[in-house]
């Protein structure tokens, strides 16, 4: 399977935000997040970390059968629920079973006394089923909790405990607009993209390994609208058919998600994404792996050579099914701080610095030596680690959820997940290059990190430098690494003014490796432009820099014998799943721009073979595009259709058509706009012919 080039600014940003958000690293300032000027706004609420908390706690005192300590908690600080009889004879049902559980005498009459004064009445009032579940649940007396051929076998299970959890996390999330933190959602809405294309397709995924074990099967119960004696307000079609497709819901099920949000599609559509758990502990060292890796964080020896700890589960825990459950909340239980958890993609930029470059000059080019001094082999190795060091303070220290390692205690992740992402934190058994093969796996990516940030300053004189005194045939392996760098060395010596020393650069490196690779003479040609515009801004500015830093990071870091993160992987193939997706959709994924996808694939490679101000070059260079086709016409021509072709898609894109077929056929998109071409793109035949 193909993948997609990413935007790994974008990501760090959205991991930092989310490691902030979940306190896993100790950081004091807040995560960034755009004001919100309505509930409707299509941007993301600000969650609350506070009541994130609070709702995992209802959720743990459900889940252990402390029907009275989560009643309290909601009385507390969500008296709503309470007075939901819905809601209340689901919760007072438990507590009857739960008292029965105890199985004492004393119990037994504690859960008589609370049949008649409490349970009983609510049930004449709930809903129309309720009493005769109320009925049901006296066989309790008679039928033993170990016996499960008795006709309550379901209400004596502890499954019972989990889907009311479930249905009432579902319940305050959408209340109290608690989200997730963006990159959690954007994960659960990638990886169920992707599962449901390559089933649809009959293609093997790469990445299945991870995604059947971070995104769980089961999903929390959907929130209960609201009753009212009104009739419902009518959605729009298009709403509805596009939060049921996105989410996998029945055209009932969107509707009574709308009903739930109040008609908001992105509300909506946040609560479903919500209701899909993953495993917390699993993303949690999926999350560090990848911060330590691009130097977000601070990188320790245990990180590198300790396999993945979670607490083990205590005597009597539930089976992974019933007790892995969405625990995106902080570990530090105490704070009462409200923090936010969306990101501003045009924050990209000041975000990482923040945390990596609050020290550094504004201009990259004072810190840019373009002497080409030679050092010796010795002194480089010392001297590249003096610069990690110096990068190492500003990095922040990664926290954990240690606290809170027995909420998100999973027997499955023990069983599975431990080796495999363990495995990936460690440094690779490949051969490694004789000069750091005794270096140990926390200098080596000290190394690796190091060089990236050189070349994320656009230091490509010293970035040459270190790679060839650790590894002389690196660039013989990667020529086109070693042009780009001496591309950007080229484009700073033009922004200095240094012109004989640019023509210098051009002539002993970029010349011959054009000679060598002649896909590379037209980035020459355009490079060599710059000499017209020696003094604009937008010669050095522009250059895409973090995309050079990361290539050079992940191809050097193979040769040292570090794996990239197993998150870049699942990142790249689930956006590359995520534009063929929406291709065979023939639309544009109206929710990319509320998770944040399309920051993610804004991955502008062109503009290092070209002069910044040479707009109408760049995307005629472009190492890979990861735009999404919207029209259908502008999808056949990159496609090579033939003009037949494009005049029949033309004719099926009538979107009432393909709404109609849809709602009527409870189809996906795809389907309905196969049929339609079937038919001319007329809806009313293509029903009376499934009908007939």
């Amino acid at each position: 399977m193909d993948s997609s080039p990413v935007n790994w600014e974008a990501l760090d940003a959205l991991i930092i935000d989310f490691a902030k958000s979940e306190n896993l690293i100790e950081d004091s300032s807040p995560p960034s997040s755009p004001s919100l000027t309505s509930p409707s706004s299509p941007s993301l609420s600000s969650s609350s970390y506070r009541s994130r908390l609070i709702i995992l706690q209802i959720r743990r005192s459900l889940e252990a059968g402390n029907i009275d300590a989560a009643v309290d908690l909601l009385r507390a600080q969500a008296p709503f629920v309470l007075e939901d009889q819905r809601l209340l004879f689901r919760l007072q049902k438990q507590k009857f079973i739960e008292l029965l559980r105890k199985g004492t005498t004393e119990d037994r009459g504690f859960a008589i006394d609370y049949l008649r004064k409490s349970l009983a009445p609510c049930a004449l009032n709930a809903y129309p089923e309720a009493y005769e579940e109320f009925k049901h649940v006296l066989l309790a007396f008679i039928y033993d909790e170990n016996d499960q051929t008795s006709p309550v076998a379901n209400e004596w299970a502890e499954k019972r405990r989990y889907e009311i959890a479930g249905l009432l996390t579902s319940v305050l999330r959408a209340h109290l607009h608690a989200y997730n933190p963006v990159f959690s959602m954007t994960l659960r809405y990638l990886i169920s993209i992707h599962k449901g294309f390559c089933f649809r397709e009959g293609i093997l995924s790469p990445i299945s390994n991870l995604t059947e074990r971070l995104l769980l099967e089961e999903r929390d119960p959907p929130a209960i609208p609201e009753e009212s004696l009104y009739e419902a307000q009518p959605f729009d079609e298009v709403d509805i058919q596009a939060l049921a497709h996105a989410v996998e819901l029945t055209r009932q099920g969107a509707i009574d998600s709308l009903r739930v949000a109040k008609g908001d599609l992105f509300l909506a559509f946040q609560n479903e994404i919500c209701r899909m758990r993953l495993d917390a502990a699993m993303l949690d060292e999926l999350v560090r792996e990848y911060c330590i890796y691009r130097g977000i964080v601070e990188s320790g020896v245990q990180t590198l050579s300790e396999p993945l700890k979670v607490n083990p589960p205590e005597s009597g825990c539930c089976s992974s099914r019933e007790c892995s459950f969405d625990a995106d909340c902080s570990s530090a239980k105490r704070s009462n701080s409200e923090t936010s958890a969306t990101t501003d993609p045009s924050s990209v930029q000041g975000t990482d610095a923040e945390l990596r470059y609050a020290s550094e000059p504004a201009n990259n080019l004072e810190d840019c030596s373009t002497s080409g001094s030679h050092q010796s082999e010795n002194s480089r190795l010392p001297r590249n680690r003096s610069h990690g060091a110096g990068e190492r303070s500003k990095r922040k220290r990664w926290r954990g959820r240690h606290d809170d390692l027995d909420l998100i205690s999973d027997i499955h992740f023990n069983r599975c997940g431990k080796q495999e992402v363990s495995t990936a934190m460690q440094v690779a058994s490949t051969p490694v290059l004789k000069v750091v093969e005794n270096t140990n796996g926390e200098d080596k990516y000290e190394i690796v990190v190091g060089i990236k940030e050189l070349a994320g300053r656009g230091m490509a004189a010293e970035v040459v430098e270190e790679i060839n005194a650790l590894d002389p045939n690196f660039f013989e392996q990667n020529p086109v690494l070693l042009f780009q760098l001496k591309q950007v060395e080229f484009l700073n010596l033009v922004g200095l003014g240094e012109h004989s020393g640019a023509l210098r650069v051009a002539c002993s490196h970029l010349g011959p490796l054009a000679a060598s690779d002649h896909s590379l003479l037209k980035p020459l040609k355009e490079t060599l432009l710059a000499l017209l515009r020696p003094n604009e801004d937008a010669l050095v500015s522009g250059l895409p820099l973090h995309v050079l830093a990361t290539s050079l990071q992940v191809a050097f870091g193979k040769r040292l014998g570090i794996e990239e993160p197993q998150l870049m992987r699942i990142m790249r193939a689930t956006l590359h799943t995520h534009t063929e997706w929406f291709k065979l959709q023939m639309c544009k994924d109206g929710f990319e721009s509320l998770l944040r996808i399309d920051s993610l694939k804004e991955n502008n490679t062109a503009v290092l073979t070209a002069v910044a101000a040479s707009k109408s070059n760049t995307n005629s260079c472009t190492l890979g595009s990861s735009q999404v086709t919207v029209s259908s016409t502008a999808r056949l021509s990159d496609d090579g259709g033939s003009p037949n072709q494009a005049s029949s898609r033309d004719v099926i894109c009538d979107e009432n058509a393909i709404l109609k077929v849809m709602e009527f056929l409870a189809l996906p998109r795809a389907d309905a706009i196969h049929l339609l071409a079937q038919y001319n793109g007329n809806a009313e035949t293509v029903i009376q012919q499934i009908f007939a």
